[in-house]
Formats: structure tokens, sequence, C-alpha cells
């Protein structure tokens, strides 16, 4: 029981660094708009922050299982990091018991199990899903990318001018792949990203899953805008630890610790500089042009995503399965990850076709 405690821990501290960066950037993102409204692609503030970024990275890359191969895909607006983990044979994934051999055996003959596209959230990248990799690697094959326009190993050489081009560049990464037909899940921004690339692709996707989405389906609360406005001004970092405490819904203590994971988010929000537009929210009809199946899966603590009332309209609109999580914030994937791992498989089975 005291690894588990602190293995919750680690996570709520990964929490805290994604939901501290996303809001951060937001609000970032929201004053260059007014300060330098010409549109500017995301670099490196310097070759020094790039390799320092880089090694806690690597430092994250080599706790995930080993990928088959990364690509690096070519797109109109620059090159795609993408790492791939092929699925075996007869999808067999280690401590699985022959009974979910045989049935796992018998709906691979049935029928093609469809590969899995992931897209991050802001500053976490491919590495963010280590913990979710160990319950699919071996079902079906899984990609991971780093977003363009964001830290990571992909490199953007042409600027956005709107959200809408984030899902021409998930669109064309698909096509470079040769992936005719993927389930797309996304976390966060990427979730965000993921739900407009199936508004304007709905041909490429076998089923879209949506976890802590933010914005598509409501918009963050002023609170959070408060508060992330503390890590933009010069105020003492006793300051800055209590906003990212209110954010993240943990405790100053925990702001404080240092995981490998918060460590890279941390060099990617100190030094890339991200400059694209914002995610929207979704009308009721752009949501209802959408008819591939959406599950949508929300925090019940320090949702990013809207809580409750993001569910329900949700619900309300026609998508589901529609889950709020109980014990969980932000960070529901790793959170989650137990659980989560064979509803999924599952969801996406059911959905191969």
């Amino acid at each position: 029981m005291r690894d588990e405690s602190k293995h919750r821990i680690r996570r709520r501290r990964v929490l805290l660094a994604l939901a501290g960066v996303l809001v951060a950037w937001l609000v970032v993102d929201k004053a260059l708009a007014v300060i330098a409204p010409e549109p500017t692609v995301g670099h490196w503030r310097s070759q020094e922050g790039f390799e320092a970024y880089r090694a806690a990275y690597d430092d994250v890359m080599a706790t995930l299982p080993e990928p088959a191969r990364a690509h690096d895909v070519a797109t109109e607006y620059g090159t795609v990091r993408v790492y791939e983990w092929a699925a075996t044979e007869t999808g067999e994934r280690a401590g699985e018991t022959e009974e979910e051999r045989t049935d796992a055996e018998e709906e691979t003959a049935s029928g093609e199990r469809l590969p899995v596209v992931l897209l991050p959230g802001i500053r976490s990248g491919a590495p963010m899903w280590g913990e979710n990799l160990l319950h699919w690697i071996g079902d079906r094959t899984l990609y991971a990318m780093d977003a363009i326009g964001d830290a990571g190993m992909s490199v953007q050489s042409v600027p956005f001018t709107s959200f809408d081009d984030q899902a021409a560049w998930v669109e064309q990464v698909l096509s470079g792949l040769e992936l005719e037909r993927a389930h797309v899940v996304g976390h966060s921004f990427g979730a965000a990203v993921a739900a407009t690339h199936t508004l304007h692709h709905p041909g490429r996707v076998a089923s879209l899953t949506l976890l802590e989405p933010v914005m598509v389906l409501r918009g963050l609360p002023a609170s959070v805008y408060l508060w992330s406005s503390l890590l933009l001004l010069p105020a003492p970092q006793s300051w800055k630890d209590r906003a990212l405490a209110e954010i993240g819904g943990v405790t100053v203590e925990e702001v404080r610790e240092r995981t490998p994971m918060s460590v890279m988010i941390d060099e990617g929000s100190q030094h890339y500089a991200a400059l694209a537009p914002t995610p929207r929210t979704l009308s009721d009809e752009e949501w209802g042009s959408i008819s591939v199946p959406v599950r949508v899966d929300i925090a019940d603590d320090h949702s990013l995503a809207g809580g409750e009332e993001a569910a329900k309209r949700a619900r309300d609109l026609g998508k589901g399965p529609v889950t709020v999580w109980p014990g969980t914030s932000h960070s529901l994937p790793m959170q989650a990850a137990e659980e989560l791992g064979p509803e999924l498989e599952a969801y996406w089975t059911e959905h191969d076709r």
C-alpha cells in the first residue's frame, strides 16, 4: 500500500505540471494575440535550452517500452515525430492469462484490429502515455506523437493561422503513415485537436476517445485564468506555488516535489516558445455532424474539461459512453490507467469496423 500511495502522489505531481502548463499557455496565447498578432512558428529559445529538454525527454522515454520504430513524418507545417509499437502476431501482453489470450486471438480472427493514434496534452508529448501503453502493447499497433508547434522532437516550419490547422497536420500525419482508419485518442489539448480533426476528417476515424478535452465542450472557468495569471507575473515563487496548487488541486508541498515527467514538462515550458491558436468550443451543430463513435471521459476533481457540466453537454449531444471518474483530476489517463486499459480496448474492439 505504501508503494501505491507514493505512485498516486507521483501521478498528482504530473497532474500539477500538466494543468499548470496548460492554463498558463492559454493565458500567454491570449496576451500574445494582442501584443504580436502576426503568427510565428513554435521554436526553442536556445540550443542550450533544447539540450536540457532533450536530456529530460530521453530520461522519460527510457522508462517506456521500446518502440518498434520512430517516424519523422513531413507535413506542410513541419516534421512530426511519431513512435510506433507494432502489434504482435498473437496480441500477447505481459501478465496476460491463457483465457485472455484465447479471447484476444478469437477477436483478431474475427476481424482486423485497427491501430490506435494517441495525441498528447500540452508539453507532455509521446512520453505522457507511458503508464497507458503497458496495457495496450501487443494487442494492436499504437502510434504516439509529439505535437507539432509544441515541445518535443517535432519541428514546426510554417505558422498556424487558425486552430483548424491542427486538424490538417494530424490528417497529413495519418496519411503519411498510410493509416486508412484508426481509433484516435486525445488528452487535454490533444483531445481538442482530436475532436477538431474528426470534425473535418471523419472518414479517417473509426472511433474518437476524448480524455479531459479542454474547451471543445465547455470553456475554462474564470478562476483558472485568475490563478494562472500569477504564473506570468514577476511574483514571489511562493505565490506561484500556491497558484499551481490551486489549479492542480494539490498541496503546495506537492508543488515543490520533482519527478522525471514534471522535469521534462518544466524544461519544455521554460525553453520552448509555443505560438499556436487556442481551441474553441464546438457548436451543437458541429458536434451533431460528427457521426463516428465518440467516448468522453471527464475528471470529477479540478477538471479542466468542464466537469459535470461538460459531461452533461456531451450526453445531451448524444455522445457516449460519457464517464465522470471519481477521485481523478486533469491527469486522468495516468490516474485511471489500470481501469482505462481494458475499457478502451473493449471500446476499440466494438468499433473495429
